[in-house]
């Protein structure tokens, strides 16, 4: 039987959280940190390893979250440790060109097929933000459709939501973000089709991008229905507006192409950072060559940023690029596939409905027995169970995602020792839910 709340010394965590609460806002600087939609206090982590995260009470975990991604080698890897050291000995920014900036634009122009030219900034927030501002000076437009549950950042022309029927303009979801703003977003359902089409047929000359997730990892893992992607394509194409795909999460985490390679769909723009950063501040955004020279300093769309291909994210970005090879796609999906069919069985075995999806080494479990296949669908999940769930699986030292609607990511570090590790965690955890 698992071991109680009380079994597991998180102390320090919580003095320190309180300490954070005084001068911080909700005591962490990203709220899904808060483990607030798991009702817990967060950990505070001293140290990390390979597949594994160290508390501040020295409680060791298997660790599924990597940096939300980013780290597709694990923690600490001694090859990317070793080029940031030389980075540092070297100095930390020059904010002038340098030679690995240029390495590292080559190396994503050569690996994701619809790049042609890229841009380096500092997060994929800030990526975004410069995608769609280049979209709409490109096509000369004014309005953006998202779809509901994909993340695209915090800048204020994503932060909108849609209402009844199928869009709602002026509703933003974030106070401070200005209506004019959000009357130029339109949200709509993601793998559904119909009211795109309806939308563009109703504004056919103002939309001046789709956006989208090509996988959704911001509200679990909800991967495009078969012809999704390549519809959206079809469609941007007719009414003469870009595809642009975040694929800040999905880049070089499913491919070396990322998804836009994995499922052979072409967009305008991409967007890119985590894994192109290794664990450091990263964000960049590329795509055809007419569309990136609107850029200055050779266009009028302005971007700059002081910070944009710092010597330490980008030697730390190469080291993880390079230490990619043939094997580690087939690796990492190999053995998410055995998790996940080991999960499958246990939940079978026990008559639990719950819904599982992946793609390539990413995966949510819901708890609905609903197909999951949009946002709408996600928020069927029972959100209690899933905290009760994640507590468990923590104490049995397993670290999830702290939210329902969040991915969970393996890292090249994950071994056979973790994998059966994990099996035999969620065992004990889902037959104490469902006994």
């Amino acid at each position: 039987m698992p071991e109680t709340l009380t079994h597991k010394n998180t102390s320090e965590s919580l003095k320190l959280f309180e300490r954070a609460c005084n001068v911080i806002p909700g005591g962490v600087n990203s709220p899904v940190r808060s483990f607030k939609s798991v009702e817990s206090n967060p950990l505070f982590i001293s140290k990390a390893k390979d597949a594994f995260i160290w508390d501040v009470d020295n409680n060791k975990y298997i660790d599924f979250v990597n940096s939300w991604g980013a780290l597709i080698h694990g923690h600490a890897h001694e090859k990317v440790i070793i080029e940031i050291e030389k980075a540092l000995a070297k100095g930390t920014s020059y904010g002038a060109p340098h030679e690995n900036e240029l390495e590292l634009c080559e190396l994503i122009v050569q690996s994701v097929p619809s790049i042609e030219k890229v841009r380096l900034v500092n997060s994929g927030t800030e990526a975004v933000m410069t995608a769609l501002r280049l979209a709409k000076a490109y096509t000369k437009r004014n309005k953006i459709v998202k779809f509901s549950g994909c993340y695209h950042g915090h800048s204020d022309s994503v932060l909108s939501m849609s209402g009844s029927g199928f869009a709602t303009f002026g509703i933003p979801s974030s106070p401070g973000v200005s209506k004019n703003t959000a009357n130029e977003t339109i949200t709509l359902p993601y793998n559904e089709l119909f009211s795109l089409e309806l939308i563009l047929n109703k504004y056919p000359n103002d939309i001046a991008a789709i956006i989208v997730e090509p996988v959704m990892a911001n509200a679990g893992v909800i991967p495009p229905i078969k012809g999704y992607l390549e519809s959206l394509r079809t469609i941007a194409n007719k009414f003469h507006c870009l595809l642009i795909f975040d694929e800040v999460i999905t880049g070089f985490r499913l491919s070396k192409g990322g998804a836009q390679e994995k499922f052979n769909v072409m967009p305008d723009l991409t967007t890119l950072g985590k894994i192109i950063g290794g664990g450091m501040p990263i964000g960049a955004v590329g795509g055809k060559k007419e569309i990136m020279d609107l850029l200055a300093p050779i266009g009028s769309v302005y971007q700059a940023g002081t910070l944009s291909g710092n010597p330490i994210s980008v030697a730390c970005g190469l080291a993880t690029l390079k230490s990619i090879d043939k094997n580690t796609y087939t690796y990492l999906e190999e053995t998410t596939n055995e998790l996940c069919e080991e999960v499958s069985k246990l939940n079978d075995k026990l008559g639990a409905n719950l819904t599982l999806n992946k793609t390539g080494s990413m995966f949510s479990l819901f708890f609905t027995k609903e197909r999951v296949t949009s946002f709408e669908k996600a928020k069927l999940s029972n959100t209690k169970s899933f905290a009760q769930f994640f507590k468990l699986m923590l104490l049995n030292g397993i670290y999830l995602a702290p939210s329902q609607f969040e991915a969970n990511f393996l890292s090249t570090a994950f071994s056979k020792e973790e994998l059966t590790k994990t099996i035999e965690a969620y065992k004990n955890s889902i037959t104490e839910m469902f006994k």
